[in-house]
């Protein structure tokens, strides 16, 4: 699970990175990461973080 975690981090890192490189950094790229951010890493908690720990 940790291995999965990580690579998709660091992948998400990667997209980021490429977005920041070719359009430049202003306030829609910052939300376009948060967003995507949020899009990506919730469901993930919800499912393997907190499902862990006995709460549904």
């Amino acid at each position: 699970m940790i291995f999965r975690f990580t690579c998709l981090a660091l992948l998400w890192l990667f997209l980021c990175y490429l977005m920041i490189s070719a359009r430049g950094f202003s306030a829609w790229t910052m939300f376009i990461i948060i967003v995507s951010g949020i899009v990506v890493f919730v469901p993930i908690y919800k499912k393997y973080i907190r499902d862990s720990n006995g709460k549904s």
